[in-house]
């Protein structure tokens, strides 16, 4: 019989679960863009909102919350829409709608611009905030993810970064994705996260947590949706017109972070980049690291992004 104590291991309480060492972070729900959306709360100071990517959740930046609270800032990380503790809808995964969530939970937190961190999906959608939205978005921060128009000149121009995204052209398939990420409790997303990571592996208590998190009723699929409009979209009007939108440069300093190693998104696909933001860039690589550098080597990871955040003027 199962502890009535004890967090079943299929609901959303699994994520409101705390960070390592004796700091405490304030868990708590902000209503932004239609929807309600779980946060993670540590310090004070200027807002830098924390987004996630696939298959993770806030969690994927504990490390960061706290080096971000003890360098004086207000780290906040949140669950995408249908991730996590936020909100399961039935639709709303364009990325234009994901990115007015953001820039909606930055309005809903009472604060007049926000420090954009965004690895994998969430840098995707920094990137589409920072276009969309340039007077909400204070810097721009990106782990691992090219801009949105040379991703899309990679998967439909580079046959080796198709390849290496083959699970995003796997989840287009219907129900048949969202059934193997959730099989054997979630087995598939700890091989995902071995296999993108560098040789610095995940231990086996952050799998369990990423597997648990996955398997919450709903998640799976809603984690997939965003990739389906991102493909399914490549030669709808809905997604040419996005592409065109996405031409607006990016204005605001920002800071390209990737691991050398990285399996998922190639060196080539994201460098470049910069071609798109009219303002200081600075290009980082972290070298023998993977999909994962925030996780794979946390401190000189913080200590990079901290270190920009704080440089008045970063260089180009």
């Amino acid at each position: 019989m199962t502890d009535p104590a004890t967090p079943s291991p299929y609901s959303t309480s699994v994520v409101r679960i705390d960070i390592p060492g004796e700091r405490k972070v304030t868990h708590r729900d902000v209503a932004a863009n239609g929807a309600r959306f779980h946060i993670a709360e540590l310090g004070d100071g200027p807002l830098v909102l924390l987004l996630h990517g696939f298959p993770q959740f806030w969690w994927t930046w504990r490390h960061q919350l706290v080096a971000l609270a003890d360098a004086g800032f207000r780290a906040v990380a949140m669950d995408l829409r249908g991730v996590g503790g936020s909100d399961r809808t039935p639709r709303g995964y364009d990325p234009a709608n994901l990115a007015l969530d953001v820039t909606g939970v930055i309005r809903s937190l009472g604060e007049p611009d926000a420090a954009l961190v965004g690895h994998d999906l969430g840098g995707y959608l920094a990137w589409t905030a920072a276009a969309m939205r340039p007077k909400l978005v204070r810097r721009l921060a990106v782990v691992s993810m090219p801009h949105p128009r040379r991703w899309r000149a990679a998967m439909l121009g580079d046959v080796k970064q198709t390849a290496a995204s083959s699970h995003i052209w796997g989840f287009q398939r219907p129900w048949i994705p969202e059934r193997q990420l959730v099989a054997d409790d979630g087995a598939l997303v700890g091989r995902l996260l071995r296999q993108w990571s560098g040789p610095r592996l995940p231990d086996d208590e952050t799998v369990e947590t990423y597997r648990r998190a996955l398997c919450v009723p709903s998640t799976a699929h809603c984690a997939i949706e965003p990739y389906r409009w991102l493909v399914r979209s490549l030669a709808r009007p809905d997604g040419i017109q996005f592409y065109r939108r996405m031409k607006r440069p990016v204005r605001v300093p920002t800071l390209h972070l990737h691991g050398s190693l990285d399996p998922v998104l190639r060196t080539r696909s994201a460098a470049g980049s910069g071609e798109y933001v009219e303002a200081p860039y600075r290009w980082r690589l972290f070298d023998g690291l993977g999909h994962f550098p925030h996780e794979e080597d946390p401190m000189a990871f913080s200590a990079e992004l901290v270190d920009w955040l704080k440089d008045p003027e970063p260089d180009r």
